[in-house]
């Protein structure tokens, strides 16, 4: 569905003087900052293990139809890196990665001065990268770095159903200029 909104162009692929019509995938939109945090347009879900973005396509707007639009408004575009890992893909990718998952990553320190509580519990922007030497510096393993990372892609926003049509409408009219 979300590719049946972009513009056709015509396009010879091969180079045979044989024209196609093709789908423009280089028009891109993004989200009005102001829009994007506008709280009564939205709900926050934290991703459960094994929640993907068709499943909850269907939970919120009774259709999979629309799992584009919750990778869109999330500034999702790679599925497979921007959504959260299940536990069992999680445990490979950290194998695969990282010789030791339970080394140390970095230290650091909770700052001094500004904001020094985090905003939730995926918000570590109160902390702060040191030597292993800094007094007060605690050591953050590669599991517990990655898990952070995971963490931070688990709270997504969800469209309220009732913005639903107009967004649609609206995507489709933008897309088309």
């Amino acid at each position: 569905m979300y590719f049946s909104f972009f513009p056709k162009l015509v396009y010879d692929l091969v180079g045979d003087k044989t024209d196609k019509l093709v789908t423009d995938l280089f028009n891109r939109l993004k989200i009005r900052e102001k829009i994007l945090n506008e709280l009564t347009l939205y709900s926050t879900y934290d991703v459960l293990d094994g929640d993907t973005p068709e499943s909850l396509s269907y939970k919120y707007y009774g259709s999979t139809q629309y799992h584009w639009i919750i990778l869109f408004i999330n500034n999702i575009t790679d599925r497979y890196y921007d959504w959260p890992l299940t536990i069992e893909q999680f445990e490979i990718y950290l194998n695969d990665k990282y010789v030791n998952p339970d080394s140390i990553h970095h230290y650091e320190i909770t700052q001094s001065s500004g904001e020094t509580n985090g905003l939730g519990p995926s918000d570590y922007s109160h902390k702060i990268e040191v030597n292993s030497t800094t007094t007060g510096a605690t050591a953050v393993t590669n599991r517990e770095y990655e898990e952070r990372l995971q963490d931070q892609k688990r709270q997504i926003k969800i469209l309220d159903v009732s913005f639903l049509q107009p967004f649609i409408e609206e995507f489709e009219i933008t897309i088309r200029k």
